[in-house]
């Protein structure tokens, strides 16, 4: 009957709370929705035609407000308190959203200006202070969950999680810059060997987030995340050397080589986030190694 009675209690508190987007944090969600919509609409007008760093931005400007209106709704309508309950820890998941779309927004806000933002470009020197201060506004999130309110992370919001995070990134950042790899089958190999890790990777990170759902598994999670990560780092191994090798053999940096605009400075981006998402999974793997060794990370 106590089970019973505190699903009861839990339930009676999931009320309908508009007053809820009154304060601080309804405010701030309120303003991060309405200043990225705007950014979206503004550079949807600007255009840009089939950059992939366009699309990236457009898909950010949107993603971003849509899981905050999400999250703003689920808090109004006092559903946050059975999901808490019975499925994931909230306070964990709305803070490691926020790292999230403040990583997203931030790097979005230093690509777009990088491409679009130029001495005669004041269209795209508008969308540009708008993406910034969408990213401001979502590290102001950060700020407040982090430091004022003082909430502690269990996955998401935590090293483990947002470890995940900064690698799907990272893998995505990888995936905006390739160019140039058509007709190379080594480079193609690179590019497929840049492809499997990461639909895994938002698995692994709901799994963990999805508490009851990780307790359902059949097989144990951490073995099977080492499994993965060991995967991982051998392929990013092997696309830290033939990428390089095959795109810079022979192929100097051009003399006029802006970075907005020149291929070799984008495959160099390649190259460089391969070097970064290497180290990410190897530290990664380290650390995974040592909780199934009983070593605590803190």
């Amino acid at each position: 009957m106590g089970i019973i009675d505190d699903v009861k209690d839990t339930l009676s508190k999931a009320v309908f709370n508009p007053s809820s987007l009154m304060s601080g944090r309804g405010g701030l969600h309120m303003a991060q929705i309405i200043l990225c919509l705007v950014t979206f609409v503004l550079g949807l007008f600007r255009g840009g035609s089939s950059h992939t760093y366009w699309i990236y931005a457009m898909f950010t400007w949107a993603f971003c407000p849509i899981i905050t209106l999400v999250i703003t709704v689920i808090e109004m309508f006092g559903l946050d308190i059975i999901l808490n309950m019975f499925c994931m820890d909230w306070g964990d998941f709305t803070t490691g959203m926020a790292m999230s779309s403040s990583l997203m927004t931030v790097s979005v806000a230093i690509t777009y200006a990088n491409f679009y933002a130029c001495l005669k470009c004041l269209y795209g020197w508008i969308v540009s202070v708008f993406a910034f201060l969408c990213g401001f506004l979502y590290i102001l999130e950060v700020v407040k969950d982090k430091f004022l309110d003082k909430k502690k992370g269990s996955y998401l919001a935590a090293l483990p999680g947002f470890w995940k995070v900064l690698e799907a990134f990272v893998s995505c950042m990888i995936f905006v810059s390739l160019t140039g790899y058509r007709d190379k089958p080594a480079l193609i190999f690179c590019v497929i060997a840049y492809i499997i890790p990461f639909p895994i990777l938002p698995l692994i990170i709901a799994t963990n987030i999805l508490k009851k759902l990780k307790n359902c598994l059949p097989f144990n999670l951490d073995r099977f995340v080492f499994i993965f990560l060991v995967i991982s780092v051998v392929l990013y191994i092997f696309t830290a050397i033939l990428w390089p090798i095959y795109t810079f053999r022979q192929n100097p940096r051009p003399s006029d080589c802006p970075p907005s605009f020149c291929i070799w400075a984008i495959q160099f981006m390649v190259a460089f986030f391969t070097y970064v998402n290497l180290i990410l999974f190897t530290v990664d793997l380290i650390f995974t190694l040592l909780g199934i060794c009983g070593f605590k990370r803190t």
